[in-house]
């Protein structure tokens, strides 16, 4: 991988995991599924005035809205909703690396190589240890929920990669906007009318900017690049990166909630970090994809 290509990465995954403390800060004014459809209506109504027509099928469009829009941030958002602290909740869906690489070997016929496993070896064990040291307090249907978020995630990484859409930044915008309805749905039956006509009524700068912050920051600059990078490289060469997020969640949780960051935790994040560069030094050029590989989608 291209040391600019690297550099994007790694600046992907440190706002994702900035994000999220900003998620937790939309989640006092919002509902889960409501905060979740309003990021991608925010994400999608301005810039579809901007962006052509995706340059791929309708259908790895819908497929991907459903896996990452509506799936993996539905549950995600629910599960912190439910009681999961934003430092474990970028922790936990991390367990989407493991997801991915399964997929795309069974779906998309890459291979990890010797090293690459390793390395994902290393980094797993130090996301064990954060996680040790957190303490799994949490109610376990939350954890559940955002563990089931990481599967969606794992298996919409793989798509975008199958798709390989040559406009990132149309993709998820038409990503983002197909997803919007479905989860306005979800919300209007879970959540109810009421719940969503007193959150936007009551909405404060905290809560728009959050929203915004999620919605063009995260989303569309984050899954701009992402799509990007799984479109110039293997699922097993970028997903990777992905383990940084918990890393800068930790940080960001020290520097604006003032958590602690223990001995344990800065030596697991040196694990991670070793883990993450053993995983990704020198990749061989990906290979073409087989002309049709099924994929199942929820």
């Amino acid at each position: 991988m291209k040391p600019s290509h690297a550099a994007l990465a790694v600046l992907t995954t440190t706002i994702w995991g900035i994000n999220f403390v900003v998620i937790k800060v939309g989640l006092d004014e919002f509902p889960p599924l409501l905060f979740s459809s309003l990021r991608f209506l925010a994400a999608a109504v301005p810039a579809l005035w901007f962006v052509g027509r995706p340059r791929v099928a309708w259908k790895w469009v819908v497929a991907v809205a459903f896996a990452l829009g509506v799936a993996k941030f539905g549950l995600l958002f629910l599960g912190m909703g439910a009681g999961m602290p934003a430092g474990l909740s970028s922790l936990v869906l991390q367990s989407q690396v493991v997801f991915t690489i399964a997929f795309a070997t069974v779906l998309l016929k890459e291979r990890p190589r010797p090293v690459q496993l390793v390395g994902m070896g290393v980094a797993a064990t130090g996301i064990v240890l954060i996680a040790l040291d957190y303490g799994l307090t949490s109610p376990l249907s939350a954890l559940l929920l955002v563990v089931l978020g990481a599967i969606a995630w794992g298996l919409s990484n793989v798509a975008t990669r199958y798709a390989k859409p040559p406009d990132a930044l149309s993709f998820i915008v038409w990503v983002s906007a197909v997803a919007t309805l479905p989860l306005l749905a979800l919300s209007a039956i879970f959540e109810g009318p009421t719940a969503i006509v007193d959150a936007l009524s009551g909405a404060t700068w905290a809560g728009v900017t959050s929203l915004l912050f999620v919605a063009w920051v995260s989303t569309l600059f984050g899954f701009g690049v992402w799509g990007f990078l799984l479109r110039e490289h293997n699922a097993s060469t970028v997903v990777p990166f992905a383990l940084l997020v918990p890393v800068a969640g930790m940080f960001s949780g020290w520097l604006f909630l003032d958590e602690q960051v223990s001995p344990v935790r800065l030596g697991a994040a040196a694990l991670v970090i070793i883990g993450m560069a053993a995983a990704t030094i020198h990749t061989p050029a990906p290979r073409p994809l087989p002309d049709q590989v099924p994929l199942s989608v929820p």
